[in-house]
């Protein structure tokens, strides 16, 4: 097809034709267009379980009444795994389950990055880093797209809370987007080539995302390459026209009856060039899900690999021996705890599924006690009601637990503490659980905590009064086998936090601007978000960032860099032994954080790299662990661009980032930067540039070089600095220095030849 004045009859009925695409035929699937030959399209929730919604008894979004089918651990559990291969493997799982349901689009992976804990879908992403986040998330696309489903990226970008979510404005510096906002998108495309995308409800800079044409056309597609599907949220254009002139291919949910984006193309405010973009990339998403093997789903084999992705995931936060625990003859086990008969596995709003089956901890638990010839006794300890704690519900909970030989203790938030479309107010656990963990304090036996919850909980109020501690998050339907295989050690865990725990609210980056007001969001903390903030400003953690304890101990030795000739995407290859020097088979997540040189204002450090290892006990493998430069690099505003000019990096090989085993420095090369310099760059710009640098200089030189006042400040190092940030041309009308106006004139003329 052709487009506009060239336009044949054949092509303005295929364009005509073309405008139905604009919208979705109803809540989840695209309108077929005979007339194209494109058949309809169909979508449906799942970043972690599919959601099909029941035809015979709909309720619009399916939100109650979807059809059953397997709930994985959402991206929140998955994430603290840091393993592609296992993330890639859940997504695989989920395509098939997809194809064989008849869906071609799964509405996932979402991968915001977690400015705050409060965020009220925080279980649905998967870091407060952009590498790790787009990273993993890739690897879930992937996975999906291997059975011929399309993923779709969500949401992008930038949409960091639920309050206020239809009409706040991110208020953000193009530096800190590109870098954490953009970034993990732009990382996730790149490793996973997603066929689809969905946009936000927020505004940045006070543009909506769906109605932003630099975002949705110079970043996606002409910065990244983007070839894909770009939906709306539901319910996420504002301006249906402005919306498609910007680059959202189909507004959903479907609203044919609304012509919205017709009449403006009647009247000539939407080109026949945009809409045969949307036919082909409609039609370009119908071939690649056109091939789908519609393979019967295993629900064995779908249960096995939850509970597998869900205790490989566990973060073991505290242990002072009491785990893993010895079930055996007469031992008397005291299960405190509402959660563990009525669990919480996943999180609430557009994600949840409808699990084909659920296990409690308590059940899987007693089972395993029994068959050991242990005892089990039970007491909830408290409700799931935000009501105050119950003093007889409490004092029944002491009385068993002063019984036992060993207390478990489930907490954790119940499903009204975090969903969509609303944020949190504190980063605590329920007022009656902390009453029951203080009640139980005075108790001789070991107190031992099994953590269920979809965003981070401080523990720093009451870590001290429990013996051991283990995040399981949010488990999926294989939720008891999943927390008695790590309890009772069937399962090492091999878990790394994906998001840094703080002590107190008040610490987080985003305090003071989240979740702003007046429609307004001031993202302040610019790019120190997550550890990045807690170690620029030595802030105390309650664990840190890659934190994560195991059933065995390992060591690091050995550690040399490669460093690749400038040529090399590879700015360098680090490897590093690793052995397992405890009694148990166990795995450990080898992280690298890197210090850039000067230059930039950058983090402390900066992850750059992991690599996650299997160990048997005295086992020794060598890790490697290759970063690209493009990984070094960090966005330049004058420039534009991204830049990695080169230098002394520090790097620094850990368990967390505030438990570095291992540093060196090395020099790598890089691209030294060239700005745009002009009359008002600054004398130390010019200086600083490779070619110009140098001419400046031996210009300066041939005239005799500075005088006076102007020379004693340049060799003198207090005042060189208020000189070098003098622009050039200002510089040049102080008495001493060599330069006239023509000198400027052919300078810039030079120097703009070179950009």
């Amino acid at each position: 097809m052709t487009p506009d004045d060239t336009c044949t009859a054949s092509d303005r009925e295929a364009i005509d034709a073309g405008l139905a695409l604009a919208t979705g035929q109803d809540y989840w699937s695209t309108p077929a267009v005979e007339a194209l030959g494109l058949r309809s399209l169909r979508f449906a929730d799942g970043p972690h379980g599919l959601r099909l919604q029941n035809d015979e008894n709909p309720d619009h979004l399916g939100l109650e009444r979807s059809l059953p089918a397997t709930c994985f651990p959402p991206a929140v559990t998955l994430s603290c795994s840091w393993d592609e291969a296992l993330i890639e493997e859940v997504g695989a799982a989920l395509g098939r389950e997809a194809a064989a349901a008849g869906v071609d689009v799964i509405l996932g992976p979402g991968l915001n990055l977690k400015r705050s804990p409060l965020c009220g879908r925080n279980f649905e992403y998967y870091s407060e880093d952009p590498l790790l986040s787009g990273t993993l998330a890739g690897a879930a696309a992937r996975g999906i797209q291997s059975t011929g489903v399309a993923a779709c990226l969500k949401h992008f970008a930038a949409n960091t809370q639920e309050h206020d979510r239809h009409r706040v404005s991110a208020e953000i510096d193009m530096r800190t987007l590109r870098e954490m906002y953009l970034r993990n998108f732009e990382i996730a495309f790149e490793t996973s080539g997603a066929w689809s995308l969905m946009t936000s409800y927020n505004r940045i800079n006070g543009t909506y995302t769906s109605e932003d044409p630099w975002l949705l056309g110079e970043v996606l597609r002409d910065d990244w390459g983007f070839d894909g599907l770009v939906m709306s949220d539901w319910g996420g254009v504002y301006e249906p026209v402005a919306a498609f002139n910007a680059g959202v291919d189909v507004r959903m949910p479907g609203r044919p009856q609304d012509t919205r984006v017709r009449e403006a193309h009647a009247e000539g405010r939407v080109s026949d060039l945009r809409v045969t973009q949307v036919i082909e990339r409609m039609r370009l998403l119908a071939e690649r899900t056109a091939d789908k093997p519609a393979v019967p789903v295993e629900p064995e084999a779908q249960d096995a690999l939850v509970r597998r992705a869900a205790a490989a995931s566990a973060v073991l936060l505290v242990n002072d021996g009491s785990l893993p625990l010895d079930l055996r003859p007469g031992l008397k086990v005291a299960v405190i705890g509402e959660l563990a008969r009525k669990p919480r596995y996943q999180g609430a709003g557009s994600s949840r599924a409808n699990p084909r089956r659920i296990s409690t901890a308590l059940d899987v638990l007693s089972a395993a006690a029994t068959q050991a010839g242990a005892e089990v006794d039970f007491a909830p300890g408290y409700t799931l009601q935000e009501d105050p704690a119950q003093p007889d519900v409490i004092a029944a909970a002491r009385d068993v637990a002063a019984k036992a030989d060993v207390v478990i203790l489930l907490l954790g938030l119940p499903e009204a503490y975090e969903s969509e479309g609303r944020d949190r107010s504190h980063i605590d656990l329920p007022e009656q659980q902390l009453a029951l963990i203080e009640a139980l304090r005075v108790l001789d036996a070991p107190r031992v905590v099994a953590m269920c919850n979809g965003a981070a909980v401080t523990t720093a109020g009451w870590r001290d009064d429990v013996q051991a501690i283990v995040e399981f998050w949010l488990t999926g339907q294989a939720h008891g086998e999943a927390i008695t295989d790590v309890l009772t050690g069937a399962v090492n865990p091999g878990g790394r936090l994906s998001e840094t725990i703080p002590k107190k609210l008040a610490d987080t980056p985003s305090y003071l601007d989240f979740p702003g007001d007046h429609e307004i969001a001031r993202h302040g903390e610019r790019t120190f978000v997550g550890y990045r903030w807690y170690d620029a400003r030595e802030i105390e953690v309650d664990h840190p960032f890659g934190h994560g304890l195991s059933y065995t101990s390992f060591a690091y030795d050995d550690l040399t860099v490669n460093v690749m000739p400038l040529e090399d995407e590879t700015a360098f290859r680090l490897s590093v032994s690793v052995r397992n020097t405890g009694p148990r088979f166990g795995s450990e997540v080898v992280q690298l954080y890197v210090t850039t040189p000067a230059g930039f204002l950058t983090p402390e450090r900066e992850l750059r790299g992991w690599a996650k290892v299997d160990l048997a006990p005295g086992e020794v493998q060598r890790v490697e662990i290759a970063v690209t430069r493009r990984r070094l690099a960090h966005w330049h505003e004058a420039a534009n661009d991204w830049v990695f000019a080169g230098g002394q990096l520090t790097l620094h090989v850990g368990a967390s980032s505030r438990d570095i085993r291992l540093t060196t420095a090395v020099m790598v090369p890089g691209h030294p930067l060239r700005l745009v310099l002009g009359k008002y760059s600054s004398l130390g710009q010019w200086l600083d540039h490779d070619i110009m640098g140098p001419r400046l200089e031996g210009l300066i030189a041939e005239r005799g070089g500075f005088r006076g006042r102007i020379a004693d400040l340049m060799n003198d190092p207090a005042g060189r600095e208020g000189v070098c940030d003098c622009p050039l041309a200002s510089l040049s009308e102080f008495p001493g220095v060599p330069l006239v106006p023509e000198d400027l004139d052919a300078l810039c003329e030079e120097a703009a030849a070179l950009a």
